[in-house]
């Protein structure tokens, strides 16, 4: 099967549309953020890099690191552009380019978001860290997919029951992580729990201006729903797009988040570029070990 030149689009030079990436520039190990200027925060560690571009809000830098080839890519901001990023990089290594026919062997990535958040318990504080075992998503961009294989029923069906979840809202999903990756990165003063992963900033996540939000007591019911131990510990806006997937498309995802907000007590970090600088050291010395 020859995928259409309008259904995957390259650019002049061969590379995919938006992250102007070749199957050779990229690492099998790929950490992403959202701030592109975070991009030269995770590979200024490197021993050395060897490629870099930028297209837009696509910012790339791959090098070696203890002799661990890494990729680290900013991928903007919500669900949208993890559906572009999550995409072309699957397309990368598991479409050849030239035929434009997906290969016969697949190849897994580990996929490592290093991502910022504001925690919704008042027990996780402002600059630790949470590691997000599952991403519950209520922004919808996953159900375009065909998603029955990585849903977990009992869990959404609950949370729908516990917040009286609007019919007229896309029907929240609970994807888990890669147990391999989180056996790597865990220790014992990262917190674990369940991360929500909203469509926007302002009142998707409950944050009023001047629009009223369709459910005001919605990160209340959020705060106080636990099912089966797991509870929502933060709110965020990649999460669950990247866990859902890597899950459908066979590779292995993990996020970390900074804390550098907690919406229950309404604290914020004194300083956030030093706690997102301790977990991008805490995740490269992880995955190098």
């Amino acid at each position: 099967m020859s995928i259409k030149a309008s259904e995957l689009i390259l650019n002049p030079d061969g590379s995919v549309y938006h992250l102007n990436l070749k199957p050779e520039n990229i690492a099998q190990t790929i950490i992403l953020v959202g701030d592109q200027d975070r991009v030269e925060k995770v590979s200024k560690h490197f021993d050395a890099i060897e490629f870099k571009t930028q297209k837009r809000e696509f910012k790339t830098h791959t090098g070696t690191l203890k002799g661990k080839r890494i990729s680290v890519i900013s991928t903007g901001i919500g669900p949208d552009n993890i559906d572009i990023v999550l995409n072309e990089l699957d397309a990368l290594v598991n479409i050849d380019l030239e035929t434009r026919s997906p290969k016969e062997e697949l190849t897994s990535l580990n996929i490592i978001r290093i991502g910022t958040s504001g925690a919704l318990q008042e027990s996780i504080p402002v600059d630790s860290f949470v590691l997000s075992s599952a991403g519950l998503d209520i922004n919808g961009m996953l159900h375009a997919y065909q998603i029955e294989g990585i849903c977990n029923p009992d869990y959404e069906d609950a949370f729908i029951k516990h917040t009286g979840w609007s019919i007229n809202k896309a029907k929240p999903i609970l994807v888990k992580n890669s147990q391999a990756l989180e056996s790597i990165l865990i220790e014992d003063h990262i917190f674990k729990g369940v991360t929500l992963t909203a469509g926007g900033f302002y009142g998707p996540q409950g944050r009023v201006l001047r629009l009223p939000v369709q459910d005001p007591d919605l990160n209340k019911k959020i705060d106080s729903f636990s099912f089966q131990g797991m509870t929502v510990t933060n709110l965020e806006m990649e999460t669950s797009a990247i866990y859902g997937l890597s899950k459908l498309l066979g590779h292995h995802a993990v996020s970390l988040n900074a804390i550098i907000a907690n919406r229950a007590t309404g604290d914020f970090s004194k300083n956030p570029s030093e706690t997102i600088e301790k977990l991008i050291t805490y995740t490269l010395n992880k995955i190098t070990i």
